[in-house]
């Protein structure tokens, strides 16, 4: 899932460590988000919108192929 963090954390001029603190998580996991290793629980999701001020779709970007859902 591809995803805008790192353009929103720039543009509020933090670090990852910084946001990672105030997400209650370690900034591995703030690193792996904005290079697509890791995809967010929906607490973290929504936490990391809210943070923002945008929407989960704003922030994270789904594509198709991106589960494994079977039909």
């Amino acid at each position: 899932m591809k995803n805008n963090l790192s353009d929103y954390r720039k543009e509020l001029k933090i670090s990852q460590d910084e946001l990672a603190k105030k997400m209650c998580v370690s900034r591995q996991t703030i690193s792996s988000l904005e290079k697509d290793r890791y995809n967010p629980s929906i607490v973290l999701a929504m936490k990391l919108a809210k943070y923002f001020n945008v929407t989960v779709e704003e922030l994270f970007i789904y594509e198709e192929g991106d589960d494994d859902v079977k039909k």
